[in-house]
């Protein structure tokens, strides 16, 4: 499922499709969960809580896939911290300072694919998602790859193989908070460890052809 275009093209941003009000107070109270850098279990209780009260329909996609991800997020009951991770990072991209512009998400274009884009192997290889994923929450991306047998991780080390940058980003990724991820995969392989960084859409077209 590729959903790397529901950003872009969103009705959220068009004034004649959407009660305009709702949307200002959801960037706000975005913006104010995130501003010191993380967000608790009750603070994504509220958010969620407070879209199904404010938006009946979701039929826009920018607050399905916010909705989508925090009630995955809480389906456990629990926010992990890693998930309060991802979560600040969508956030940010939402709320981000090109709200207003006509497009305000777009593809990262500038940052360091290899290039050309490797072949994939999945068995008893290691893969680091970062970034926010289209397919879906970073859990299921993992599980994608568990699944053909082969291996997740959180942290840039020697081990890991192939670094997925998700297609839900903004070409201001050197700034972001999971710039530090790619960076320090960059150095690894300047200083020729085996890691490769690519877009989640390769690995989407490798896996799914």
């Amino acid at each position: 499922m590729d959903l790397h275009q529901e950003f872009q093209n969103s009705r959220f941003f068009h004034q004649a499709r959407i009660d305009r009000r709702s949307a200002d107070e959801l960037v706000g109270m975005a913006a104010g969960l995130i501003a010191d850098g993380t967000v608790n279990q009750q603070e994504a209780e509220f958010l969620k809580g407070w879209i199904e009260s404010n938006f009946i329909h979701f039929d826009d996609p920018v607050v399905n896939i916010i909705y989508r991800r925090l009630a995955n997020m809480l389906s456990d009951g629990i926010l992990q911290p890693e998930e309060s991770i991802e979560l600040v990072e969508m956030l940010h991209k939402f709320t981000g300072p090109t709200l207003a512009t006509d497009k305000p998400f777009t593809a990262p274009s500038t940052l360091p694919f290899c290039d050309p884009a490797p072949a994939l192997v999945i068995p008893d290889r290691c893969y680091l998602f970062t970034g926010t994923m289209a397919y879906g929450p970073r859990k299921s991306c993992e599980a994608a790859v568990t699944d053909r047998g082969g291996i997740t991780s959180g942290t840039v080390t020697n081990r890991v193989h192939y670094v997925v940058v998700g297609s839900i980003g903004n070409n201001q990724w050197l700034h972001s908070s999971y710039g530090t991820k790619i960076m320090k995969a960059v150095e690894m392989r300047d200083a020729g460890i085996p890691i490769s960084i690519i877009s989640e859409n390769h690995w989407q077209e490798s896996l799914f052809g």
